[in-house]
């Protein structure tokens, strides 16, 4: 994974509470600040340590902390330089859903040899969102949890996001909108 993902780590800790708590972490995943570097792709284990010593030091679950990042990433996205991706995405939550294989294909050519999910909205009404996620990594079904209600926040609505398990190859998701 590339080095952003290390920095959107480091900035939901420091943004949510102790900053003192930092080195712990860093410590505790074996990291330095050099491993912070945005551009730089670092293997997945390197980032899966980072994620787990934040749970640790935080008092959380794995899952917990997955979906927190989740939630955080899409903020720390918008606020970045693809900035212009999110809102070139779309200007509604299914919009942007439906154009988030076309995202990342953007992203793809900024960051070479990245390894990028693929989303399906399989379908979609005033009241729900399904979805097939489809990746090569596993375990991050709680970040895509996040994630999807990252997506809700940022688009002013509220509601649920469930995850429906295996479905052709990938993982469904059902976003139940609160009417």
């Amino acid at each position: 994974m590339y080095g952003m993902i290390h920095r959107a780590a480091r900035q939901m800790v420091l943004n949510g509470g102790d900053p003192a708590v930092w080195p712990h972490i860093l410590e505790r995943a074996g990291l330095e600040e050099s491993d912070f570097i945005s551009g730089q792709s670092y293997p997945d284990e390197v980032t899966f340590t980072l994620i787990g010593a934040v749970a640790a030091e935080l008092d959380l679950s794995l899952e917990e902390t997955l979906i927190r990042f989740g939630r955080y990433w899409i903020r720390f996205a918008d606020e970045s330089a693809f900035s212009h991706l999110m809102k070139m995405a779309g200007q509604t939550l299914t919009e942007f859903c439906e154009n988030l294989d076309r995202l990342h294909a953007n992203i793809d050519l900024s960051l070479p040899g990245v390894d990028v999910p693929s989303f399906l909205v399989r379908s979609s009404d005033e009241t729900s969102l399904r979805i097939t996620y489809v990746s090569s990594r596993t375990g991050l079904e709680p970040f895509v949890t996040g994630l999807f209600e990252g997506l809700l926040a940022h688009f002013g609505q509220s509601g649920q996001v469930r995850c429906l398990g295996p479905h052709e190859g990938g993982i469904d998701f059902l976003i139940t909108l609160d009417g």
